[in-house]
């Protein structure tokens, strides 16, 4: 995928900045708030995406942005950036990009864990625990509630998937009975 590229070699080239200035998780904070006010802000995304606008228009407005929220000035040199090269539309992707570097220097993983409860700081704990022992890395983790699930827990790491809910239980009851019809 060509965005991905080259949100890839953007993200690289932040990363290796920040990494020289000790500052990875303190940019990544900033790049990641920046993100969310475009993600905030429909017709300021289309208006960084749209090409009819000029580029000294964007940068005015980045500039204005920039003022109202205080970020390092690596970041803020690196958002200037993607205006003159028109590529803020890949901010999010560079984001992402982002994060994964910085996650495997920090030897850490994330993982999303959905419950049809919310679940009680010793079983959160237990999940922790038993994820740094799976991966051998330190675990961030994002807890969501999913009523539909009915019961147990679905745990997502990286491209994994580890299903233990009831409802994907009952969907496989489902298919063996279709199948000795």
């Amino acid at each position: 995928m060509i965005g991905s590229d080259i949100a890839k070699r953007y993200a690289r080239a932040l990363f290796d900045i920040a990494q020289k200035e000790d500052k990875i998780e303190d940019i990544y904070g900033e790049l990641k708030e920046f993100s969310s006010i475009l993600k905030k802000s429909e017709d300021l995304a289309e208006f960084f995406a749209n090409p009819v606008f000029d580029n000294s228009d964007k940068s005015a407005v980045i500039g204005d942005i920039l003022d109202k929220i205080s970020m390092s000035t690596t970041t803020s040199n690196f958002l200037m950036l993607l205006v003159d090269k028109r590529r803020v539309d890949v901010l999010e992707q560079i984001e992402e990009c982002y994060q994964r570097y910085m996650d495997d220097v920090l030897n850490k993983v994330r993982v999303g864990v959905k419950t049809a409860f919310p679940l009680s700081s010793k079983l959160s704990t237990r999940i922790r625990k038993q994820m740094e022992g799976l991966t051998g890395k330190n675990v961030e983790m994002v807890i969501d509630e999913d009523p539909s699930l009915l019961g147990g827990v679905v745990i997502g790491v990286g491209d994994t998937l580890y299903d233990g809910s009831v409802k994907a239980q009952l969907n496989d009851i489902r298919g063996l009975i279709r199948e000795e019809m």
